[in-house]
C-alpha cells in the first residue's frame, strides 16, 4: 500500500504535535515551580513579623526593602558579594580559556575524553569535603599553604576574602571550562587556516578570531560562575572567617526574620536579572 505525500505530511505533523505535547507538560511544571518559587519569595518579603513571637504576619509592608536598601551595612555586604562573584568569574575565565583551547584544538582527539573526565572529576567529590580540605590548607600556622611559603618568609593569608575567592574558583571552574570547550570544539578549522593564510600570527588569531567567535560560550560559563558565587554561603561560612556575603545574611535571618531574609534573597535575583538583560542586549547569547 503506497502512502501519499499528503498522508506522510499529516503523519509527521501528528507525531510532532504529540511529541510537543509530551515535552510541554514537564516544561510547564518547571516554569510553574520556578516562577512560583520566585513569586512566593517576593510575597514573603512584603510581610511583617511579630517582634515578640517571631511569627510571620501576612500584612503588606515595604519596611523590609527599606531596611535592606537604606542600611549601610547591607549595602557593603552587597558590594562585597558582587566583588567576590566578579573576581571568581574573571579568574575562572582566565584559567578556563587556555585549558579549553588546549583540550579542543591542541590535544589529540583520543585524549580529549580523558581530559574532560579529569575536569569533571572534582565534581564527583562532596562539596563539604572539598571546602574543608581548603580550610585545612588555609590554617594560619599548621596549614599546607603556611608550610609551603614559610621558608620564603611568608605566611598563610588565613581565612577571609582571599580564601573565599580561591575556594569558589576551585568549586566552579569546571562550569566555566565545559561551555568554552564546547564552543571551541565547534570552531571550524577553515577559519583558523584562513587567518593564518592572511598572515596573522598565533596571538592575533587567538584574540581577534577565536575569542570573539567563542564569546557566547564564555558568557554562558560566566552565568554559572557568577550566579553560583552570588548565592553561596557555605564556603564563606567555612573559609571566610568574619567575612560575610548576602547568602550568610539570608542564612542568619532565616529563622529569626523570614520576611527580611526573603527581601535580602531577592538582591541576587535582581542582580542576575540585570546581568542577563545586559548580556542579552549585547547579542552574546544569540548563538548559544
Amino acid at each position: 500500500m503506497t502512502i501519499t505525500t499528503s498522508a506522510r505530511r499529516y503523519l509527521h505533523r501528528n507525531v510532532r504535535a504529540r511529541i510537543s505535547a509530551l515535552l510541554a507538560l514537564p516544561l510547564f511544571w518547571l516554569v510553574v515551580i520556578y516562577i512560583g518559587s520566585l513569586a512566593a519569595l517576593f510575597i514573603t518579603s512584603i510581610w511583617k513579623i511579630d517582634t515578640f513571637t517571631s511569627k510571620v504576619i501576612r500584612e503588606f509592608t515595604l519596611q523590609n526593602f527599606i531596611d535592606v536598601f537604606t542600611d549601610r551595612a547591607y549595602f557593603n555586604v552587597t558590594i562585597r558579594t558582587l566583588f567576590v562573584a566578579i573576581c571568581v568569574t574573571l579568574i575562572c575565565a582566565t584559567i578556563a580559556i587556555p585549558m579549553a583551547f588546549f583540550m579542543a584544538r591542541i590535544a589529540r582527539p583520543r585524549s580529549r575524553p580523558i581530559l574532560i573526565a579529569l575536569v569533571i572529576t572534582p565534581l564527583w567529590a562532596s562539596y563539604l569535603v572539598k571546602i574543608y580540605a581548603w580550610r585545612t590548607m588555609f590554617y594560619p600556622e599548621t596549614g599546607f599553604i603556611n608550610w609551603l611559603i614559610s621558608p620564603l618568609g611568608g605566611s598563610s593569608p588565613g581565612f577571609g576574602i582571599l580564601a573565599v575567592i580561591i575556594g569558589l574558583t576551585y568549586l566552579w571552574l569546571p562550569y566555566m571550562v565545559l561551555p568554552i570547550y564546547a564552543g571551541m570544539e565547534k570552531l571550524p578549522d577553515s577559519v583558523i587556516d584562513a587567518s593564518s593564510d592572511l598572515g596573522a600570527k598565533s596571538g592575533r588569531t587567538f584574540f581577534n578570531i577565536i575569542l570573539p567567535i567563542t564569546w557566547p560560550s564564555i558568557i554562558a560559563g560566566s552565568i554559572f560562575t557568577f550566579s553560583l558565587s552570588m548565592g553561596d554561603y557555605i564556603t564563606v561560612q567555612i573559609l571566610g572567617g568574619t567575612f560575610q556575603m548576602l547568602g550568610n545574611v539570608v542564612y542568619q535571618n532565616f529563622s529569626l526574620n523570614l520576611p527580611f531574609a526573603a527581601a535580602v534573597a531577592l538582591i541576587p535575583v535582581i542582580i542576575m536579572m540585570v546581568y542577563l538583560g545586559s548580556v542579552r542586549k549585547t547579542g552574546a547569547l544569540d548563538n548559544l
